[in-house]
């Protein structure tokens, strides 16, 4: 949360020119709660079952940029649908960076503690290793525009030829 997965990613898919898809954002749509609401009311395991249903279905549609939650990529199962379907890509970004993008922000459901930036760290703590097995890494910085991310990201992407193809 906070690496840019939404800015990045339409900016991505406009480039691209195809549709920019958030799973999260068709989860709220069809639950019509907010993620928050769904955590409270159903929990978290509930919440990612229904996300990795989304994805399932989004990958199946036609070539798009897709933007998961923050923990979708954890699931391991989640993981090599994404890459079996497409190319997943990590903007890896530093604590500082996430801190500041995330901390005045209300619709964060895991910061919802005692100690947000600690749980935040807590969670960058568990989650970069599996993060690190994504497909493509791409290094977010506070001085790179979402342009030159976007580029960055290309470029990574060139490796993949048949994924840059129109």
């Amino acid at each position: 949360m906070g690496a840019g997965k939404t800015a990045i990613g339409t900016a991505l898919a406009k480039r691209l020119g195809v549709p920019f898809l958030d799973s999260d954002a068709e989860i709220v749509k069809a639950a019509n709660l907010t993620i928050a609401e769904i955590f409270e009311r159903d929990g978290e395991a509930f919440f990612r079952d229904r996300e990795t249903e989304v994805i399932s279905r989004l990958l199946d549609g036609e070539p798009a940029v897709l933007s998961t939650g923050g923990g979708a990529f954890l699931r391991e199962g989640n993981r090599t649908m994404i890459s079996s379907k497409g190319v997943s890509v990590w903007l890896r970004a530093e604590l500082e960076l996430l801190w500041q993008r995330v901390r005045h922000k209300t619709t964060r459901p895991l910061l919802h503690t005692e100690n947000p930036r600690a749980t935040l760290a807590g969670i960058q703590a568990e989650r970069d290793p599996i993060y690190g097995l994504a497909d493509i890494i791409v290094d977010a910085e506070f001085d790179v525009s979402i342009e030159d991310m976007t580029s960055k990201v290309i470029t990574a992407l060139s490796q993949y030829p048949d994924i840059l193809e129109p």
